[in-house]
């Protein structure tokens, strides 16, 4: 019985090399680019316009989702969950004078908001996040004046971190009225 444990142990971790060596070489392997492709597709987050925002109808963005590193190689929270960076950009929007796009971060229920900060003026901005399932929300807000604890100005564009994708039946199945798609989820 001991010898099948350990062709078994030797058949996994030769396998596991077998994807982990060609990336190591750098050599172009087709199925593991196909793998490679589908990775950074799970930390990005796609941003969804409204339509609803004179000079931003078009809008549409992209959001990458990296771990903050730190000394010990992942960065924790106070209460033990991973700090995530959200590296946010913006297309198609025509900002009136005096006008600025902002990224807030929120739970699922919108209970809890945080501000990840103004966008630049490239339409780039840098945040972080503690929590594991997430909305982002791109608002229109007055460009100098300070930011409270929630938006006030409408949103151009969401997104919904691919964790916060997985969900209850409610709106599938029996339960559906409108796809998720309609939403952009």
């Amino acid at each position: 019985m001991r010898r099948y444990f350990y062709l078994l142990i030797t058949l996994v971790v030769v396998s596991s090399a077998a994807w982990v060596t060609p990336a190591l070489n750098s050599s172009p392997t087709p199925g593991l680019c196909a793998f490679q492709n589908a990775a950074a597709d799970y930390y990005q987050i796609k941003l969804v316009g409204t339509k609803k925002v004179t000079g931003a109808r078009m809008a549409k963005g992209m959001g990458d989702v990296t771990f903050a590193s730190s000394p010990f190689g992942v960065a924790l929270s106070a209460i033990g969950t991973y700090v995530l960076n959200l590296d946010l950009q913006m297309q198609n929007v025509t900002l009136e004078e005096g006008k600025s796009l902002v990224a807030w971060v929120s739970t699922p229920q919108i209970d809890q908001i945080k501000l990840l900060g103004r966008f630049d003026e490239d339409l780039k901005v840098f945040g972080s996040t503690d929590w594991n399932k997430f909305l982002v929300v791109i608002t229109l807000e007055p460009a100098n004046s300070p930011l409270g604890a929630t938006w006030t100005g409408p949103v151009v564009a969401r997104g919904m971190s691919r964790s916060g994708l997985m969900h209850t039946l409610a709106g599938h199945g029996p339960y559906q009225t409108e796809p998720c798609a309609v939403y952009g989820f």
